[in-house]
Protein backbone atom coordinates (compact mmCIF):
# COMPACT_ATOMS: atom_id res chain seq x y z
CA UNK A 1 0.00 0.00 0.00
CA UNK A 2 3.10 2.17 1.01
CA UNK A 3 4.81 1.66 -2.60
CA UNK A 4 1.70 2.26 -3.82
CA UNK A 5 1.18 5.93 -2.61
CA UNK A 6 4.42 6.62 -3.53
CA UNK A 7 4.00 5.46 -6.93
CA UNK A 8 1.09 7.78 -7.09
CA UNK A 9 2.77 10.69 -5.21
CA UNK A 10 5.84 10.64 -8.08
CA UNK A 11 3.36 10.77 -10.75
CA UNK A 12 2.43 13.61 -10.01
CA UNK A 13 5.23 15.20 -9.85
CA UNK A 14 6.37 13.98 -13.28
CA UNK A 15 7.49 16.95 -15.26
CA UNK A 16 7.03 15.10 -19.09
CA UNK A 17 7.42 17.20 -21.60
CA UNK A 18 7.48 20.59 -19.38
CA UNK A 19 9.75 23.31 -20.74
CA UNK A 20 11.61 24.88 -17.76
CA UNK A 21 14.46 27.81 -18.15
CA UNK A 22 16.43 27.75 -15.11
CA UNK A 23 19.00 30.47 -14.47
CA UNK A 24 22.22 30.12 -13.66
CA UNK A 25 22.26 26.32 -13.84
CA UNK A 26 25.67 25.09 -14.50
CA UNK A 27 26.41 24.72 -10.28
CA UNK A 28 25.20 24.79 -7.13
CA UNK A 29 21.39 25.10 -6.53
CA UNK A 30 20.53 25.84 -10.80
CA UNK A 31 22.46 22.64 -11.63
CA UNK A 32 20.80 20.46 -9.32
CA UNK A 33 16.95 21.59 -10.06
CA UNK A 34 17.94 21.32 -13.13
CA UNK A 35 19.13 17.99 -13.14
CA UNK A 36 16.11 16.96 -11.10
CA UNK A 37 13.63 18.61 -13.87
CA UNK A 38 15.34 16.75 -16.40
CA UNK A 39 15.13 13.32 -14.47
CA UNK A 40 11.56 13.52 -14.41
CA UNK A 41 10.98 14.37 -18.26
CA UNK A 42 11.17 18.00 -18.54
CA UNK A 43 13.03 19.72 -21.26
CA UNK A 44 15.07 22.68 -19.60
CA UNK A 45 17.16 25.44 -20.86
CA UNK A 46 20.04 26.56 -18.86
CA UNK A 47 21.74 29.87 -18.32
CA UNK A 48 25.80 30.66 -17.54
CA UNK A 49 27.08 34.22 -17.58
CA UNK A 50 30.01 33.20 -19.80
CA UNK A 51 30.51 30.49 -22.16
CA UNK A 52 32.74 27.93 -19.87
CA UNK A 53 33.62 24.18 -19.48
CA UNK A 54 30.80 24.10 -17.11
CA UNK A 55 28.01 25.07 -19.72
CA UNK A 56 29.75 22.66 -21.76
CA UNK A 57 29.86 20.28 -19.48
CA UNK A 58 25.69 20.48 -18.58
CA UNK A 59 25.68 20.43 -21.84
CA UNK A 60 27.16 17.09 -22.51
CA UNK A 61 24.98 15.35 -19.72
CA UNK A 62 21.79 16.89 -20.33
CA UNK A 63 21.68 15.84 -24.24
CA UNK A 64 19.20 16.92 -26.71
CA UNK A 65 16.79 17.01 -23.46
CA UNK A 66 18.77 20.54 -22.81
CA UNK A 67 19.77 24.46 -24.39
CA UNK A 68 22.55 25.53 -22.34
CA UNK A 69 22.59 29.67 -23.25
CA UNK A 70 25.55 32.07 -22.17
CA UNK A 71 23.36 34.77 -20.99
CA UNK A 72 24.03 38.01 -19.50
CA UNK A 73 21.74 38.04 -16.27
CA UNK A 74 22.28 41.78 -16.12
CA UNK A 75 20.95 42.42 -20.04
CA UNK A 76 17.19 42.70 -20.73
CA UNK A 77 18.23 41.72 -24.42
CA UNK A 78 20.17 38.71 -23.54
CA UNK A 79 16.77 37.81 -21.58
CA UNK A 80 14.83 38.16 -24.90
CA UNK A 81 17.12 35.67 -26.44
CA UNK A 82 16.60 33.42 -23.89
CA UNK A 83 13.15 33.52 -24.26
CA UNK A 84 12.94 33.60 -28.12
CA UNK A 85 15.40 30.71 -28.94
CA UNK A 86 13.79 28.87 -25.81
CA UNK A 87 9.99 29.22 -27.88
CA UNK A 88 11.83 27.98 -31.14
CA UNK A 89 12.99 25.01 -29.89
CA UNK A 90 10.10 23.96 -28.05
CA UNK A 91 6.95 26.09 -28.45
CA UNK A 92 6.34 26.88 -25.31
CA UNK A 93 7.75 27.68 -21.90
CA UNK A 94 5.77 26.34 -18.78
CA UNK A 95 8.00 27.05 -15.82
CA UNK A 96 10.57 29.86 -15.31
CA UNK A 97 13.35 29.80 -12.24
CA UNK A 98 14.86 32.89 -11.47
CA UNK A 99 18.03 31.27 -9.55
CA UNK A 100 21.03 33.54 -11.34
CA UNK A 101 22.43 35.32 -8.62
CA UNK A 102 26.01 37.02 -6.91
CA UNK A 103 26.48 36.44 -3.37
CA UNK A 104 28.46 38.52 -0.57
CA UNK A 105 31.80 36.86 -2.25
CA UNK A 106 31.56 39.95 -4.85
CA UNK A 107 31.83 42.08 -1.81
CA UNK A 108 34.83 40.29 0.10
CA UNK A 109 35.91 36.74 0.01
CA UNK A 110 36.10 36.90 4.12
CA UNK A 111 32.57 38.71 4.67
CA UNK A 112 31.61 35.73 6.73
CA UNK A 113 33.98 36.16 9.03
CA UNK A 114 35.54 40.00 8.65
CA UNK A 115 31.88 41.88 8.07
CA UNK A 116 31.88 44.74 5.26
CA UNK A 117 29.86 47.98 6.41
CA UNK A 118 27.40 49.38 3.72
CA UNK A 119 29.47 52.55 3.13
CA UNK A 120 33.22 50.40 2.78
CA UNK A 121 31.78 48.44 -0.52
CA UNK A 122 32.73 49.17 -4.11
CA UNK A 123 30.44 50.51 -6.01
CA UNK A 124 31.28 48.61 -8.89
CA UNK A 125 30.73 45.10 -6.48
CA UNK A 126 27.32 46.69 -5.43
CA UNK A 127 25.88 47.57 -8.54
CA UNK A 128 26.91 43.91 -9.69
CA UNK A 129 25.03 42.15 -7.55
CA UNK A 130 22.30 44.50 -7.37
CA UNK A 131 21.88 43.80 -11.11
CA UNK A 132 21.96 40.57 -11.05
CA UNK A 133 19.89 39.69 -8.42
CA UNK A 134 17.54 42.82 -8.65
CA UNK A 135 17.11 43.57 -12.59
CA UNK A 136 17.76 39.83 -13.65
CA UNK A 137 14.73 38.05 -12.34
CA UNK A 138 12.66 41.11 -13.29
CA UNK A 139 14.23 40.14 -17.02
CA UNK A 140 13.89 36.97 -17.58
CA UNK A 141 9.98 37.42 -15.89
CA UNK A 142 8.94 40.40 -17.66
CA UNK A 143 10.10 37.92 -21.50
CA UNK A 144 8.47 34.83 -20.50
CA UNK A 145 4.97 36.35 -18.80
CA UNK A 146 3.52 37.02 -22.47
CA UNK A 147 4.22 33.86 -23.66
CA UNK A 148 2.77 32.25 -20.53
CA UNK A 149 -0.10 34.41 -20.59
CA UNK A 150 -1.11 33.75 -24.14
CA UNK A 151 -0.27 30.23 -22.68
CA UNK A 152 -2.92 30.69 -19.90
CA UNK A 153 -0.40 28.55 -18.00
CA UNK A 154 2.79 29.02 -15.99
CA UNK A 155 5.23 29.26 -13.15
CA UNK A 156 7.53 31.86 -11.94
CA UNK A 157 9.69 30.24 -8.82
CA UNK A 158 12.48 32.98 -7.61
CA UNK A 159 14.86 31.67 -5.29
CA UNK A 160 15.74 33.61 -2.26
CA UNK A 161 17.26 33.49 0.97
CA UNK A 162 16.25 33.26 5.05
CA UNK A 163 14.86 36.50 6.63
CA UNK A 164 17.47 36.70 8.74
CA UNK A 165 20.04 37.19 5.99
CA UNK A 166 18.08 39.59 4.56
CA UNK A 167 18.38 42.01 7.60
CA UNK A 168 22.05 40.80 9.03
CA UNK A 169 24.67 43.14 9.51
CA UNK A 170 27.54 42.56 6.59
CA UNK A 171 25.23 41.07 3.99
CA UNK A 172 24.37 43.70 2.32
CA UNK A 173 23.70 44.12 -0.55
CA UNK A 174 22.69 40.60 -1.58
CA UNK A 175 20.54 40.17 1.59
CA UNK A 176 18.60 43.41 0.92
CA UNK A 177 18.53 42.30 -2.88
CA UNK A 178 16.49 39.22 -2.05
CA UNK A 179 13.54 41.03 0.42
CA UNK A 180 13.76 43.24 -3.01
CA UNK A 181 12.85 39.84 -5.01
CA UNK A 182 10.51 38.88 -2.56
CA UNK A 183 8.88 41.85 -2.58
CA UNK A 184 8.33 41.72 -6.04
CA UNK A 185 7.14 38.14 -5.98
CA UNK A 186 4.37 39.10 -4.11
CA UNK A 187 3.16 42.08 -6.31
CA UNK A 188 4.01 39.69 -9.47
CA UNK A 189 1.46 37.23 -8.44
CA UNK A 190 -1.27 40.02 -7.78
CA UNK A 191 -1.28 41.23 -11.48
CA UNK A 192 -0.86 37.60 -12.52
CA UNK A 193 -3.60 36.15 -10.47
CA UNK A 194 -6.04 36.41 -13.11
CA UNK A 195 -3.72 35.13 -16.24
CA UNK A 196 -3.42 31.21 -15.51
CA UNK A 197 0.52 32.24 -14.25
CA UNK A 198 2.03 31.39 -10.83
CA UNK A 199 4.73 33.34 -8.89
CA UNK A 200 6.14 31.67 -5.46
CA UNK A 201 9.41 31.86 -3.86
CA UNK A 202 12.16 29.02 -2.69
CA UNK A 203 14.48 29.10 -0.36
CA UNK A 204 17.16 26.21 0.99
CA UNK A 205 16.26 27.46 4.38
CA UNK A 206 19.62 28.21 5.67
CA UNK A 207 23.56 28.39 3.93
CA UNK A 208 23.95 25.35 1.77
CA UNK A 209 27.26 24.05 0.52
CA UNK A 210 27.66 25.93 -3.01
CA UNK A 211 30.11 29.00 -4.04
CA UNK A 212 28.54 31.45 -2.57
CA UNK A 213 30.47 30.53 0.49
CA UNK A 214 34.08 30.71 0.57
CA UNK A 215 36.23 27.73 0.21
CA UNK A 216 37.02 26.31 3.25
CA UNK A 217 37.57 22.96 5.10
CA UNK A 218 34.98 24.40 7.93
CA UNK A 219 32.67 25.56 5.59
CA UNK A 220 29.14 26.50 7.37
CA UNK A 221 27.00 29.57 7.20
CA UNK A 222 25.99 31.90 9.84
CA UNK A 223 24.12 29.90 12.31
CA UNK A 224 26.73 27.01 12.08
CA UNK A 225 25.17 24.59 9.92
CA UNK A 226 25.24 23.34 5.99
CA UNK A 227 22.54 21.97 3.93
CA UNK A 228 23.16 20.03 1.39
CA UNK A 229 21.83 21.86 -2.38
CA UNK A 230 19.74 18.45 -2.50
CA UNK A 231 17.35 19.94 0.27
CA UNK A 232 15.85 22.10 -3.12
CA UNK A 233 14.60 19.19 -5.72
CA UNK A 234 11.81 18.25 -3.83
CA UNK A 235 10.33 21.11 -3.04
CA UNK A 236 11.17 22.47 -6.81
CA UNK A 237 9.51 19.45 -8.10
CA UNK A 238 6.96 20.39 -6.50
CA UNK A 239 6.70 23.57 -7.15
CA UNK A 240 7.14 23.22 -11.06
CA UNK A 241 4.46 20.28 -11.57
CA UNK A 242 0.51 20.40 -11.94
CA UNK A 243 0.46 19.37 -8.06
CA UNK A 244 1.20 22.74 -7.03
CA UNK A 245 -1.56 24.53 -9.71
CA UNK A 246 -3.34 27.32 -7.75
CA UNK A 247 -1.04 27.91 -5.09
CA UNK A 248 0.74 31.57 -5.67
CA UNK A 249 1.99 34.84 -3.81
CA UNK A 250 3.53 32.00 -1.28
CA UNK A 251 7.07 31.38 0.35
CA UNK A 252 8.34 27.63 0.53
CA UNK A 253 11.19 26.74 3.05
CA UNK A 254 12.78 23.64 1.51
CA UNK A 255 14.63 22.41 4.73
CA UNK A 256 11.12 22.02 6.06
CA UNK A 257 9.82 20.20 3.55
CA UNK A 258 7.28 17.32 3.91
CA UNK A 259 6.37 14.97 1.54
CA UNK A 260 3.10 13.63 3.08
CA UNK A 261 2.10 17.53 3.05
CA UNK A 262 3.63 20.17 1.13
CA UNK A 263 2.33 23.23 2.62
CA UNK A 264 4.28 22.76 5.86
CA UNK A 265 7.50 23.96 4.49
CA UNK A 266 5.32 27.04 3.21
CA UNK A 267 6.30 29.97 5.15
CA UNK A 268 3.83 32.63 6.39
CA UNK A 269 2.77 34.71 2.97
CA UNK A 270 0.97 37.64 4.99
CA UNK A 271 4.02 38.40 6.91
CA UNK A 272 7.03 37.65 4.82
CA UNK A 273 8.77 39.21 3.88
CA UNK A 274 9.55 40.84 7.84
CA UNK A 275 11.97 43.34 6.64
CA UNK A 276 11.73 45.65 9.89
Amino acid sequence: MGERRELHAMRKLMLEDKVIIVSGATRGLGLVMARAFVKHGAYVVVTGSTKSPALEAVSLEFGDRAICLEANATDPNSALNVVDLTVQKWGKIDVLVNNAGLGMRRISDTFNTVPTKFWESEVDAWQDIIDTNVNGPFYLSRSVVPCMIEQNAGKIINISTSTQTMVRQGYSPYGSSKAFLEAASRSWAQELSDAGVTVNVLLPGGATDTDLLPPSKDKKGADGNLLSPSVMIKPALWLASNSSDGITGARFIARHWDDSDPLKARDDAIQQPKIM
